[in-house]
């Protein structure tokens, strides 16, 4: 018996087996193996992309921004459709005042009260997140095209927003590091915080979650407005470093923000998921569009691709496998017992 102790203790793994045993342990395997695949191909297809990093991480950043504030909904098992246009909405108000920190001031505001708004209808009013959130997103889109009047709203201090698009410390302009303090702070926040860490309850289990004395209407209020807050302060952003508002923007930042937070492993349904996970979407994402756009591929045709990916991405989720081989395997042995038993009937009325 002792010399079966010795056999089993001495037994090790190789670190390529310890490497899958943990990437399959994790929730960012999808979004490892999308990166890993993004990068060797544009390597080969087109460098130019390492070149420019600049843009390249300029990019990753606003889809990443977008993309770590809807994880904090997701990770409840929600979702936030209005992400974008409470992008375009705190642009427009952003250039609508005369002063910088006024308009930046009044369009986390609006993050603010989006977020609460959201949170009302979908935890007290008990409305299906998709759908209030889908409504405010048309809302909130045809509201900035009436305070803009339909047309781009220029900021009053335009050197000021030229000034901010310039980089500070090596490439890194405040759009990059601004999003790299808000992926700290949120990765923190659920990782580190109680409060943060009830979300993966309140998504597993919710029932659960309340048991336990858990304030689940709090923490979605809570991950509503983390969301409508970055969303923006992304609209800031952009609009400071164009000097310009546009009613339309955003409108390809919901598709690319969603698949980002899925390829990274969120699970929809929620209470699993990581913040790590969406960061490497969002770098996948980001690196693929400025690829396709320096190749010359049309922003329609991005599209396609990164919902051709978004499918991928939810396709290959182990739940979802799961759930399809199960239901495989209940179909066959259904079929497999509707003609046992039509033999059987047809054994009888024979003899």
């Amino acid at each position: 018996m002792s010399q079966n102790t010795i056999q089993l203790g001495s037994t090790s793994t190789s670190p390529w087996e310890k490497f899958k045993l943990t990437l399959a342990r994790r929730t960012e395997g999808r979004g490892v193996a999308l990166l890993a695949i993004v990068v060797t191909v544009v390597i080969i297809l087109e460098p130019l992309v390492f070149t420019a990093y600049p843009v390249t991480l300029g990019r990753i950043a606003l889809i990443g921004l977008v993309a770590l504030g809807l994880t904090a909904v997701i990770l409840m098992g929600e979702l936030d459709l209005s992400v974008a246009s409470t992008l375009a909405l705190a642009g427009v108000v952003t250039a609508s005042f005369p002063e910088i920190w006024m308009g930046v001031t009044a369009a986390l505001l609006v993050g603010v009260v989006v977020g609460i708004i959201n949170a009302f209808f979908v935890a007290v009013i008990g409305i299906n997140s998709f759908i209030a959130t889908l409504g405010m997103l048309f809302f909130l889109r045809g509201l900035a095209f009436v305070i803009s009047d339909e047309e781009p709203v220029r900021l009053t201090n335009v050197d000021a927003g030229l000034a901010f698009s310039q980089p500070i410390i090596g490439p890194l302009t405040p759009r990059i590091l601004i999003f790299i303090l808000v992926f700290v702070a949120i990765q923190v926040f659920v990782s580190r915080i109680r409060v943060g860490r009830e979300f993966y309850a309140v998504g597993g289990n919710r029932q659960a979650a309340r048991d336990a004395g858990i304030p689940v209407k709090r923490r979605i209020f809570t991950g509503f407005i983390i969301s409508g807050v970055v969303s923006a302060g992304a609209g800031v952003i952009n609009t400071l470093e164009r000097t310009t508002a546009d009613p339309t923007a955003g409108a390809t930042v919901l598709l690319a923000s969603f698949a980002a937070a899925i390829i990274g492993g969120n699970y929809l349904k929620g209470g699993r998921g990581s913040i790590v996970g969406t960061l490497i979407g969002a770098a996948a994402l980001g690196i693929l569009q400025v690829a396709l756009t320096i190749s010359g591929v049309q922003v329609p045709v991005q599209q396609i691709f990164i919902g051709l990916i978004l499918f991928l991405a939810v396709t290959t989720d182990p739940n979802n496998l799961r759930v399809v081989i199960s239901s495989i395997r209940s179909a066959r042995s259904s079929r497999a017992n509707v003609q046992e038993s039509v033999s059987e009937q047809q054994k009888s009325t024979a003899s």
